[in-house]
């Protein structure tokens, strides 16, 4: 679901953000009070698993269409709201400028979209009232399920309101909303399934990384800390060095709603700003569309799953060192 700079104009790109520099402000004063530092490498781990799960794309059944996980709801059950939110500006930032996937213009609007709702509405809404008397298999699977189908359903929503903000007339308020709200009900789902069985995962391994276990959950680890988290490294990098491989390349979700009422999935953009803005991905942008610059060798997928995970890791650790997160405070 990540927007091209296309669909939006610079007054509402600029509105977004600042809604999510705002958040991301609110983010990182709350984690810098954080003293849990074990959470350092897992935003960096939970980031290139995320990171990698985004290239798998998923067929839909019957629809012409496919979606991918966004990832919003799987970070903060394991991080809390606030550094999922800031790990899932890392990926989203490194998959714009690195990668050229969604628009520099767009990417307040991205942020928002998917990551301040999964993040924020998904964990402090769904998650957290479900787990408050305990975790179970059961409540995973549900709060996972409903949190991700909210979450994506909130972000469609939000794409056909910036669109219509934006005056962007070749999508029709009420048509782009009727299309893109039941494609997304169908890839939340499936998200939903993703990000469960991740997360029961964890609650058999290690169930103290979840967020808002209770102190009789933590004495229930079955896996060391190190083991758990060697664990989720190794299957970011499978997934991004071999199963991106197998994605699918039917359009996306939101490709396929724009490709469904104007017949193309991408519409043209005019104005300095919008050239300004892709000048700077074409700089920035090593490997386009996951891939080496003129080739379509499965090679450059692969080269690039494994090294998006590493800098995603070294951003999101780069990211806690600069800004001091999770710092242990000093006995008196």
């Amino acid at each position: 679901m990540h927007m091209a700079d296309a669909l939006v104009t610079p007054a509402v790109a600029g509105t977004m953000y600042v809604c999510s520099a705002a958040a991301a402000a609110y983010s990182i004063r709350k984690v810098r009070l954080d003293t849990d530092t074990r959470k350092v490498p897992v935003m960096g781990i939970m980031g290139a698993f995320v990171f990698a799960a985004q290239m798998i794309n998923f067929t839909i059944p019957g629809t012409g269409s496919s979606g991918h996980l966004c990832g919003g709801m799987l970070l903060s059950a394991l991080l809390g709201p606030c550094a999922g939110f800031l790990t899932m500006i890392g990926v989203l930032l490194i998959q714009c400028l690195l990668f050229a996937d969604g628009g520099l213009l767009a990417l307040g609007c991205n942020v928002w979209n998917m990551a301040f709702y999964g993040c924020f509405i998904g964990t402090l809404l769904i998650w957290k009232p479900i787990m408050k008397n305990g975790m179970t298999r059961a409540k995973i699977i549900l709060a996972s399920i409903l949190g991700c189908v909210l979450t994506l359903q909130l972000g469609a929503f939000s794409v056909t309101l910036e669109t219509m903000a934006s005056g962007i007339t070749e999508l029709p308020f009420a048509a782009f909303a009727a299309t893109m709200q039941p494609i997304h009900l169908a890839i939340g789902f499936v998200e939903g399934l993703i990000t469960a069985a991740v997360l029961v995962f964890v609650h058999e391994a290690r169930p103290e990384l979840l967020y808002g276990a209770s102190g009789e959950e933590q004495k229930k680890n079955r896996l060391s800390f190190r083991k758990t988290l060697a664990l989720l490294a190794a299957a970011a990098a499978l997934t991004g060095g071999c199963l991106s491989l197998a994605a699918s390349s039917l359009p996306d979700g939101l490709e396929w709603s724009i490709e469904r009422i104007t017949g193309s999935p991408e519409l043209e953009s005019a104005g300095g700003i919008y050239q300004t803005a892709g000048s700077i991905q074409e700089f920035t942008s090593l490997l386009p569309d996951y891939a080496f610059k003129g080739s379509d060798s499965a090679l450059g997928t692969a080269f690039s799953g494994i090294a998006g995970c590493l800098i995603v890791v070294a951003v999101c650790v780069g990211a806690c060192c600069l800004f001091k997160f999770f710092r242990k405070k000093r006995s008196a």
